[in-house]
Formats: structure tokens, sequence, C-alpha cells
């Protein structure tokens, strides 16, 4: 399980080294294989390990590609899904069209939510957590779904 926040640093060829408490777990659970893609809904990446992005994608193949919504879901994460290694200093090479997407630059977060890491531009990522800190956002707040969640 991923979890907590790191920041980061990304070297001129476009590498980041991953803190070594995520590496050993992704090293632990296949190898030195991860996947990376986009996140649908926001401008950051996700890096899974390879057998979780496997489970993802069968599930992706299995949504009928006649509807529209579906249809642009597997577009957007399976299209920008990218094999990756990582290397024996454990750097991962950020390809350039997803780094561009992500606008990535010298600093980047991670930002671990479960099962897949984030990977946030340092100052994306500070403005998305300050709007959702935001008295605006936290109107929005639908109590009722997070009942069952206790802090």
């Amino acid at each position: 399980m991923f979890r907590g926040i790191h920041q980061i640093s990304v070297d001129a060829k476009g590498r980041m080294s991953l803190p070594a408490r995520l590496r050993d777990e992704l090293v632990d659970e296949d190898d030195n294989h991860v996947v990376i893609t986009i996140d649908p809904s926001s401008r950051c990446l996700l890096l899974y390990p390879l057998d979780e992005w496997e489970q993802i994608q069968e599930k992706l193949d299995r949504l009928p590609s006649f509807q529209p919504q579906a249809r642009r879901l597997q577009r957007l994460l399976v299209g920008h899904a990218t094999d990756l290694e990582i290397d024996k200093a454990g750097r991962v090479l950020l390809p350039a069209p997803l780094r561009d997407f992500a606008k990535l630059e010298k600093k980047v977060t991670l930002l671990g939510q479960g099962k897949k890491i984030e990977i946030w531009s340092l100052e994306e990522w500070e403005s998305q957590r300050d709007e959702y800190l935001s008295e605006a956002a936290l109107e929005d707040f639908q109590l009722d779904n997070m009942m069952d969640i206790s802090l």
C-alpha cells in the first residue's frame, strides 16, 4: 500500500529517483516493472505496479467499446499507459509526452494513494491542494457519502 507525500527531483534526462520506501514496495511486488498513465480527471500521472495495472486493464477491456464514456476512458488510460522499468539506481524514466501532460519540471510530488502513486508537478499539486481546502470546495463536500469514514 502506498501512502504519504514525497517531494523529489527530475533530472535533465527526465528520470526521477523513487524514495527508498516506495522503491522497495514496487520492486518487491513486480520485479522492477511499473506502468504509468495519465489521470483522466486531473493533470497528474498515475504509477501502478505491473500486476495492479493488469487488473485495471482487464476491467477496462470488458467495458463496452460502443459507449462513448467507456471508449473515452479506455483511450485516455490505456492509450497513455506506458510500461517502464525501475533501473538499478531506483530511477524511472518518465516519457516526454507524459511529462508534458502533467507539466512536470524539476520538482515533483509523489502522493501515495493505496494501490497507486500519483505524480504531480509541485506547483500543480500545491494549487490543487489549496483548492481542495478552500471554503467553497468544502461546502460542495457530499457529507452523506462520507458518513462511514471516521478520521
